[in-house]
């Protein structure tokens, strides 16, 4: 397989991003944050996702020349509006904006409407631990999951994110889709042809598969079975509802070129961890250190951090007919 570097994986994909018809500005923030996610692993949201992505800015469904705008709705509160495009940037936007506003009112939050595929939802919430901000990240999808005791989808894999910053070294990141697994395993599964085991998704009769292709068509087995389900409504009623943005069954797919935009939304919000307490950061730590101590156990996001650090040492290991591809959309 060829070994890309990160600068040369970015290149590729902004590349090929361009050439399908975004401009250079989002082409770079939506490249950043696909070899991010490859960077630490999580090929699901990863490069894998750039032929479905250039299709979709050649049909129109994601605006590649999209500008996102905000219209501050309380002094903590912002509706950014991803005009169609891509979520990378408005979500990079928002938390640009949101460190300010948090450190100044103690809470703020941000919204994301007409918007697309956040991705890794762990990296925003990074980046605003980063800065010294406690946060949650919200996000809807196109249906994938029934409700419980149903058999048409009717939420999405729906990820929420938190992240807490710590006094020193990386921060707490927890980053969880709703469904058992991202949908993004099943379609890394559908490209190698490789089966996936029974109990990450049902047909379209209800019945558990481990043909990836089948599962898509189908349902995605909740996380933790009705709790999941519940909690994929909660994100739903936040991300989606509080927004104005569309649900996930009135969502078009992010994984095709057809239709409209899908126009789903994300929710963000900032808190400062000084909001109550000025040790508030320590006592993070005195928990963290509990965690640590102990044989086996890690912090949520160790991993991924530990990948991210291989990747930038020994570069991104990707199939190569999936660099071919890219190459040839950018070519």
């Amino acid at each position: 397989m060829p070994i890309l570097t990160i600068d040369e994986a970015e290149e590729l994909t902004a590349q090929a991003l361009q050439r399908s018809g975004a401009n250079a500005s989002n082409a770079a923030s939506t490249a950043r944050a696909l070899v991010a996610a490859e960077a630490d692993g999580l090929k699901g949201h990863g490069l894998v996702r750039v032929p479905t992505y250039a299709a979709q800015l050649k049909s129109g469904k994601v605006k590649g020349d999209a500008v996102p705008s905000a219209t501050l709705t309380r002094p903590a509160a912002l509706l950014i509006d991803a005009g169609y495009g891509f979520a990378y940037p408005a979500l990079e936007f928002a938390v640009e904006r949101l460190v300010p506003l948090a450190r100044t009112h103690g809470i703020a939050l941000a919204g994301v409407t007409h918007s697309h595929h956040c991705g890794a939802a762990g990296l925003p919430v990074e980046a605003l631990a980063r800065n010294g901000i406690v946060s949650l990240l919200f996000a809807n999808a196109p249906a994938a999951m029934a409700p419980w005791g149903g058999r048409t989808p009717l939420f999405g894999t729906n990820p929420l994110a938190f992240g807490c910053p710590l006094p020193a070294g990386d921060p707490i990141v927890v980053d969880m889709s709703l469904s058992k697994v991202a949908r993004g395993n099943i379609i890394a599964a559908k490209r190698k042809g490789e089966a996936i085991p029974p109990d990450w998704a049902m047909d379209a009769e209800g019945r558990p598969t481990t043909d990836p292709a089948a599962a898509l068509a189908g349902t995605m087995a909740p996380l933790g079975d009705a709790k999941g389900v519940a909690l994929a409504l909660m994100v739903e009623l936040l991300a989606a509802g509080l927004t104005g943005s569309r649900f996930a069954s009135e969502a078009t797919s992010f994984l095709d070129d057809i239709g409209e935009p899908p126009a789903t939304g994300q929710l963000l919000i900032a808190i400062d961890p000084l909001v109550f307490s000025d040790n508030a950061l320590e006592r993070f730590a005195v928990l963290a250190r509990m965690i640590e101590a102990q044989e086996g156990a890690r912090l949520p996001g160790a991993r991924r951090y530990r990948i991210r650090a291989a990747s930038r040492r020994d570069g991104l290991d990707v199939a190569e007919p999936l660099v071919a591809e890219i190459a040839a959309l950018g070519a």
